[in-house]
């Protein structure tokens, strides 16, 4: 039972990162701050998606 939650969980992770880079590509920002931005969302995807969620630039990108 635990381990098809932690896949369900795992899942829901990805697609929000997925989702957070998407946001980050899209932004105005510059390319460097980018390229950061995705760094930290790809190495700590849950910490980093915090981050972005809390200080990430943001797009037009909708949900």
């Amino acid at each position: 039972m635990f381990s098809s939650f932690g896949g369900l969980l795992g899942l829901i992770i990805l697609a929000l990162d997925i989702w957070a880079i998407l946001n980050v590509l899209k932004s105005n920002i510059d390319t460097g701050m980018k390229i950061l931005w995705v760094l930290l969302i790809v190495l700590l995807p849950v910490l980093g998606l915090i981050i972005w969620a809390v200080a990430g630039p943001r797009s037009n990108l909708k949900f």
